[in-house]
């Protein structure tokens, strides 16, 4: 590994200094597709919902990479013979670059048009470009290792756990920063608990048993900043009418609307035949410009919802504890009758979300279990020693919410059918 004559820092507001010492590293982050991710907000549209999340994906990926820099740095201090010495670099740009493919607002666009984020960021490291070249400049096969380390399927699982599994660096960046940008202080951990607990074992990253409290919180912080900062229901009502607007430029674009507005990439994410260098000119910056000139489209369904997204007038929504699939078509019917779109005026959104799969006697997936390293030398899976873990292991948990355009119900509610309208007058 080149190191460079001096080290260069980025002060950061989560890590304080995140520190640079390798030329590959550093090359990497002044690539154009890495400097793109500055253009993509890390938290999607949570914006609208907490005011301060401006934060990027460039920012977590440089977090990330610290992290891993520092569980590596420990592990060579120590001399633990289990971690692979000459991994280090392949270790270190994976983590760096496992964001690299995240599309504008993240996994909305990812929803709508089908597309994995994790997909893009292997063709941009395999395909022409400057993250290529730098990359094979190690080795002409450094590239496609890389690409594997992001795949999950490298030779040696030990380095894909640093960068994806339970308690990766991944997660411990994406908590700490998260809370940090909000303004919560569910993120909160002792991270430096946790990285002084870390062990290569056995050809994975295992936790030392006196570090379990400090892991607990970590699986606790990631169950709370779940229900309330990445599923509050404000923020999915932005992203629901995000979805509605790609989903009805697509209809439009594929019924030969013309639009009166309609730059590249746009036509060739309609029509699922991007290059990388097409994908690579969608950021956050070109898809707002597209909405706010899409605000004045003849089209009267993609004009409302962008002047709604971009003005922040977002839909209102009512808790229910259950739906049915015939509740939910009365309800579309009432709809339709009234005069609105049911399509488009309504979505039924049910959040989950798993805060640690517990361990399952047989499952071969052995890779997304947190295992605890005792004393002698022996490994439990942890909701095997935690009540704490335990008590949240297959947790679903989450209300129906039914997401409406307030404004439009407000004429139409007395019109509609009796239990219909009780559910809406909430």
């Amino acid at each position: 590994m080149h190191t460079l004559n001096e080290e260069k820092v980025f002060k950061d507001p989560v890590h304080n200094y995140i520190h640079v010492q390798h030329s590959t590293i550093w090359r990497l982050i002044n690539t154009a597709e890495f400097q793109r991710l500055r253009r993509i907000r890390q938290l999607g549209t949570s914006y609208l919902t907490f005011h301060g999340a401006e934060h990027s994906r460039f920012s977590h990926s440089l977090g990330v990479y610290e992290i891993t820099r520092r569980i590596i740095s420990q592990f060579e201090r120590n001399g633990y013979a289990d971690w692979p010495h000459s991994e280090k670099l392949l270790t270190l740009c994976a983590a760096l670059l496992h964001d690299l493919g995240h599309g504008p607002f993240s996994h909305s666009i990812e929803e709508a048009f089908e597309m994995d984020h994790e997909d893009w960021t292997r063709r941009i490291i395999l395909g022409d470009t400057e993250v290529n070249a730098i990359l094979a400049e190690v080795a002409d096969d450094f590239p496609a290792k890389v690409a594997s380390v992001i795949a999950k399927d490298y030779v040696h699982p030990i380095v894909v756990n640093l960068v994806s599994s339970p308690l990766d660096a991944d997660r411990m960046d994406y908590l700490l920063r998260d809370a940090y940008y909000t303004g919560v202080n569910y993120g909160t951990i002792d991270i430096d608990r946790i990285l002084r607990m870390l062990r290569p074992y056995q050809g994975r990253i295992v936790v030392k048993e006196s570090g379990m409290h400090a892991v607990e919180d970590y699986l606790m912080s990631r169950y709370q900043m779940y229900w309330q900062v990445y599923f509050h229901p404000v923020t999915r009502s932005s992203e629901i009418i995000l979805r509605q607007i790609f989903r009805r430029a697509k209809e439009l674009y594929r019924d030969h609307y013309a639009f009166g507005f309609l730059i590249d990439p746009l036509p060739g994410l309609f029509e699922d035949k991007l290059s990388v260098q097409d994908y690579l000119k969608l950021d956050e910056a070109l898809i707002q410009t597209v909405f706010s000139q899409w605000t004045n489209e003849k089209d009267a369904v993609l004009s409302e919802l962008c002047s709604r997204f971009m003005h922040r007038r977002l839909y209102k929504y009512v808790e229910v504890e259950s739906v049915d699939l015939e509740m939910i078509d009365q309800i579309r019917r009432d709809f339709k009758r009234v005069g609105l779109n049911p399509e488009y005026d309504l979505e039924v959104d049910f959040p989950t979300d798993l805060p640690y799969d517990v361990f399952r006697p047989g499952d071969e997936s052995s890779q997304k279990q947190i295992l605890l390293l005792d004393r002698e030398d022996r490994l439990r899976e942890i909701s095997e020693v935690s009540d704490i873990v335990r008590s949240i292991s297959g947790i679903h948990r989450g209300k129906y919410h039914l997401y409406y355009p307030g404004s439009k119900m407000k004429d139409v509610i007395s019109s509609l059918s009796d239990p219909v309208s009780q559910i809406f007058k909430r």
